[in-house]
Formats: C-alpha cells, structure tokens, sequence
C-alpha cells in the first residue's frame, strides 16, 4: 500500500525525471534545492540506481531512469486526476496550457480557425505549438507534447489516433515559368530542379519511391522543413514544388504561383491527431479535439480543377 510518503516520492522524482536537474525539479516542486537533493538521496537508495548522473556541466538520466520516466509520469498524472473535484465542464474555466507538435501546414491551413474557436470558447487555455519531429511518438509518451497533428504510417498499439483532414498533392511553379501554360509532363516534371518540403528533416518519400518505380528520379536542390519557405523559394526560380493542395490554393495568389496536375498518379493523403492515453479522460483535452475535429470538417474539400 502507498502512503503519503510515497506519492510525495513518486511526485518528486517526477519532477527530477522530466526537468533532468535538481535545481530546475526544485523550482517546478516549490522546494529549495538541497531538500529536492536529499530527496533525490533517499529515491537512489530505495531504487538502486543512481537516476541522475554527471555528463560535464550537466546531468544525464541513467537507463533505468529513462524507463522510469514515461511511467512514473503517467502515474502522477493518474494520481491528480483521483483528487480533481468534478464539476460540470466549461472550458471557459479552463486554466492551463497544452503542447501540441505541428507543422506550418496545421497552423496555415486551419490554425487561425481553431484559435478562433479557443480564443472565444476557452481565453485561459494557453497553447505551445513545436515543429513535429522523428520523435513525436517518444515526446507524447514522455508528456513534452500533449497531442500531435501530422502523416504518421506506423503508430505503437497503445497510442490514440482519430484522422482530421484530407488533402491531395498538386504541383506549384512561377506564373511566367516555361511549363506552366500547358500540362505538366512526366518528362518536364524529372528535368526540373525541385524544392521539397520535408517537416521531419527527412529526405525521399512517395514522389520518389513513384519515380523509383518507374525507373527515373529527381534533383531535390533544395529541401525545407516549412511549407512556406517551400513557396517562396519556387516563386523566385525555375524550379517546382510538389505541396499540399489547400497550402498551394491559400498561398498561391499573393506568391504569383500557378498550380498544375502533378504528373503522376498521387493518392489523396490524410494528416491524424495522436494522443497517449493518459488523456482520455481529461475533459479539457478531449474538449480541444474535439474543436480541432470540428475546425476540419468545417473546411470545403480540395477540389481539382
């Protein structure tokens, strides 16, 4: 059986575990530092392990704690839930923040109607948006991100998943680009220099295992992890960009960019929401999918010419 003893454990070395530092676990507790390090003590002695280690002028968690970590952080998480009071839901009386991973496209395409949505619905909501990355799957376990908005093809079993939106690949070239007064060619599409957007910093993808497939492949002359930065580099060259149907038809206009058929059979594609189970029945978050779920369905599907 737990005692007070040990939930005041479990929440300190929390703490430790997710600041990585005595001093910032400290501040994060409300406690001095020497009484977060005599904490800290006692948890090596009753684990047996040293859970914090020096790596030169930092501290480094030990494998054990590393394994620790996303588990002792859902526990605490548990425990605050036990002793919430529960009253009927408003989120105008929410007061708290949210971390969501993202990218440019999310906050293009649909983010000012969802901070619309929050800004009236929930003013005490404060939201952190972070670039999505190769880690979204760690950062939501390990609670750095609270939900993740992207194209995710193989997710862990345990993690919660509901599709937004979808869109489709089109092509985008300069208004008084050679190609862009006809039909875009196979052909013309390999000779071209291309701009590719990769938000995970990751090169190749389903333009290039295609190409692969039929033998040819591309130049990538430059690769950026913003969707913007993507339209802007093609509005001042000769080269084309291969992007998202809704970031082309929002953009297109004020960057004099002309959107052309992607000469290749691109299937539709859809970004989903992905969440740790943690948060399944915490009002406040559930409240914030379903705001996002109701900001997509409200955008017109994409529609070809």
């Amino acid at each position: 059986m737990l005692d007070s003893a040990d939930l005041t454990s479990l929440a300190t070395l929390d703490a430790l575990l997710q600041e990585g530092s005595v001093s910032r676990a400290a501040r994060r507790l409300g406690l001095s530092t020497p009484a977060v390090s005599h904490a800290l003590s006692r948890l090596r002695e009753r684990l047996q392990d040293p859970l914090l280690v020096r790596a030169g002028r930092a501290m480094v968690l030990t494998p054990r704690a590393l394994a620790l970590k996303p588990v002792v952080h859902d526990a605490v998480a548990a425990a605050a839930r036990v002793f919430q009071e529960q009253e009927d839901f408003s989120p105008a009386r929410l007061r708290r923040h949210l971390t969501l991973s993202v990218t440019d496209y999310v906050l293009l395409v649909f983010g000012p109607a969802f901070d619309q949505a929050v800004r009236a619905e929930a003013p005490g909501l404060d939201l952190r948006f972070l670039p999505n990355a190769v880690d979204d799957v760690e950062r939501l376990r390990s609670g750095d991100s609270d939900l993740a908005i992207g194209i995710y093809a193989e997710l862990p079993p345990e993690l919660r998943t509901r599709p937004l939106i979808t869109d489709r690949l089109v092509c985008v070239v300069r208004r008084d680009h050679p190609v862009a007064r006809r039909r875009l060619t196979l052909d013309q599409y390999v000779a071209l220099e291309h701009v590719q957007v990769a938000p995970r910093g990751q090169p190749g993808g389903i333009v290039d295992d295609m190409l692969a497939e039929r033998g040819l492949s591309r130049r990538v002359a430059r690769a950026v992890p913003y969707f913007q930065v993507g339209l802007e580099l093609v509005a001042g060259s000769d080269r084309v960009l291969t992007v998202s149907e809704r970031i082309a038809r929002k953009l297109a206009p004020a960057l004099d960019l002309v959107v052309l058929e992607p000469p290749l059979p691109l299937l539709p594609f859809t970004l989903s929401m992905v969440w740790h189970p943690r948060f399944d029945g915490d009002r406040g978050h559930a409240w914030v999918r379903e705001r996002l779920l109701a900001t997509t369905r409200a955008l017109a599907p994409p529609q070809p010419d």
